[in-house]
């Protein structure tokens, strides 16, 4: 498959990561003498932007019929490079618009745990050239949600979550060491520092669950994290078992414990082995519901969605993603 590709570049992710990542498949494209365009992204929220103005006028879908037609010609695919933060804000403005359009990804931020959920490679060359060998696109699983209380509805990439994680999120957004950290591309140890901290605030809060019919209740529950594969937070793998190949939403609870067993449930995150504690719970599903009458902290992608309570179901939509897996 030849493709010209539509390079949608955020420059500031992963503290400048981006802008270096698209230099350096800029330069290969160059020296490969691949056709190629460039936009750059110049504010907060302006991926979305760009991604409607290329959706409305340069992009397009794919099927066998697509497919026959650019047998013989360049097709316009679009690049984004930059973190999961862009990816979800570009997937999600195709969902808003109820376009169905194939993308590829390159990654750039500094958690970058899409790419890792779906084994792409992190190295920027070597994340290009999995693009160029794809002759089709992978389906890829994403999550859909529509909450109650706000009327909002979005789509998600990696993992909507309540309590914990997201509460992890909004401290870790806010840390200065972040920023600092970013810098030597270091930017997972700015969560570990920040799950220590939360560790130790959050509290238990009540939740109730529809999962396949059923109800579930818990008095205490300390995380409620929707997943979509293993991992979040740059590497911590709360749902070793997910697949963003299946069309199942994974949805993880942790109950609250006592303060002097929080170093182990520490020790059991860090090392991936969160699932043998007894107050882990996992459930799986096509369509599931939280609810939260308390008001805690929410997370998509890594967005804090605020600190409410919540009503919100869950569901699944392919994406096409150009790329071929290790």
């Amino acid at each position: 498959m030849k493709f010209h590709y539509i390079l949608l570049i955020n420059q500031v992710s992963g503290n400048g990561n981006g802008k270096k990542t698209g230099a350096i498949i800029q330069n290969l494209l160059d020296e490969q003498k691949m056709s190629y365009e460039s936009y750059y992204t110049e504010y907060a929220g302006h991926e979305a932007e760009l991604a409607k103005e290329l959706a409305n006028s340069k992009l397009i879908g794919w099927n066998a019929e697509i497919k026959a037609d650019y047998a013989d010609k360049l097709y316009p695919l679009l690049v984004v490079i930059g973190g999961d933060g862009t990816l979800h804000q570009v997937l999600n403005q195709f969902y808003r618009m109820d376009k169905e359009i194939p993308v590829s990804y390159i990654p750039g931020g500094s958690g970058n745990d899409f790419a890792r959920g779906i084994n792409l490679p992190k190295d920027p060359q070597k994340a290009f050239w999995a693009i160029q060998r794809a002759k089709e696109p992978q389906v890829i699983n994403t999550l859909t949600y529509e909450e109650k209380i706000q009327t909002e509805t979005g789509l998600a990439i990696n993992n909507i979550g309540i309590g914990l994680d997201a509460a992890i999120v909004a401290a870790t957004n806010d840390s200065m060491t972040k920023k600092t950290l970013n810098k030597y591309n270091l930017g997972s140890f700015a969560y570990i520092a920040s799950i220590v901290k939360v560790l130790f605030t959050q509290k238990g809060f009540p939740i109730l669950l529809e999962v396949n019919g059923e109800e579930f209740t818990f008095k205490k529950a300390f995380l409620c994290t929707t997943t979509n594969h293993p991992y979040f937070g740059g590497g911590v793998a709360i749902a070793p078992m997910a697949k963003a190949t299946v069309s199942d939403i994974d949805l993880v609870v942790v109950e609250r414990i006592s303060m002097i067993k929080i170093f182990g449930l520490i020790i059991r995150l860090i090392t991936n082995k969160l699932t043998t504690s007894k107050h882990y719970h996992h459930f799986t599903g096509h369509k599931l519901r939280i609810v939260s009458t308390v008001p805690e902290y929410g997370q998509a992608d890594g967005e804090v969605m605020g600190l409410r309570p919540f009503d919100i179901t869950f569901s699944t939509r392919p994406q096409l993603i150009w790329y071929y897996p290790e």
